[in-house]
């Protein structure tokens, strides 16, 4: 019972509102804003909500979604870029000419959750993680991979919006870090070092944070509310990139 009483006070905490942004673009961001804000899925700057609670930590009681040995329990989705296991780290590498690929857990029904990892880039390249995710044939051998991605761009962009969130083959970003209000984290992520990701998801809010930095406040309107975990290699021509520390803790229905 009480620890039943602890999980539902946890969850309340992090998935309770805050006002929406007053502040507006960022004049850093206005060309960004430009470019995307007609996509299907662009929200209004005014009606963004802001994502300012701290970090949440991972309890013990977590799970590792990776064994450090080997790929089982997972399987490549969408491209044909590579992936493989070194020295007890997921590397993907880009394969040009290649559709984006994805390295996909096998279980495809994780809905509530606080997900973890830590991401470090080799060769410059976008990336991500998917989450709720789910797939559909495309076009020849090809599936086409689609829901929300915490988005993890690397650092060739201007624009820094790794901890963002974006819809995959879905209508584009559902949640850019355009605000001034995102400074803090479109700084937060370090080349040359390892960088964590965290996603907390419960119901329709979905929350983000880089390397402790607050970054995206995300309510779905109930299109994805489970799925698989996937790693983005994104099609273009470079990109090394290593995951560590995939750990994730499951929430029953609140």
């Amino acid at each position: 019972m009480i620890k039943s009483i602890m999980l539902s006070l946890f969850v309340a905490i992090y998935i309770t509102g805050h006002d929406a942004s007053s502040a507006g673009i960022d004049p850093s961001q206005k060309r960004w804003y430009e470019q995307y804000k007609k996509q299907a899925n662009a929200p209004s700057p005014q009606e963004m909500r802001l994502n300012t609670d701290p970090e949440p930590k991972q309890p013990p009681e977590a799970k590792p979604l990776f064994n450090g040995k080997d790929l089982e329990g997972w399987e490549r989705k969408g491209g044909d870029s590579e992936f493989e296991v070194r020295n007890g780290v997921i590397v993907g590498r880009c394969k040009p000419g290649s559709p984006s690929t994805y390295l996909c857990t096998t279980r495809s029904n994780f809905a509530d959750f606080l997900f973890t990892c830590e991401m470090k880039w080799e060769e410059d390249g976008n990336s991500g993680v998917m989450f709720r995710a789910r797939s559909r044939p495309g076009s020849g051998s090809h599936e086409t991979v689609f829901g929300p991605q915490a988005e993890m761009e690397g650092f060739s962009k201007d624009r820094h919006w790794s901890g963002g969130i974006y819809g995959q083959s879905c209508g584009g970003f559902f949640y850019p870090l355009w605000l001034t209000e995102h400074k803090a984290v479109r700084a937060a992520l370090k080349p040359e070092e390892w960088n964590r990701l965290t996603v907390l998801a419960v119901g329709d809010v979905v929350k983000t944070w880089v390397n402790g930095a607050p970054a995206a406040h995300w309510v779905d309107d109930g299109s994805f509310r489970s799925g698989f975990f996937g790693l983005q290699i994104h099609k273009g021509a470079k990109g090394v990139v290593l995951w560590r520390g995939l750990r994730v803790k499951e929430y029953a229905d609140q």
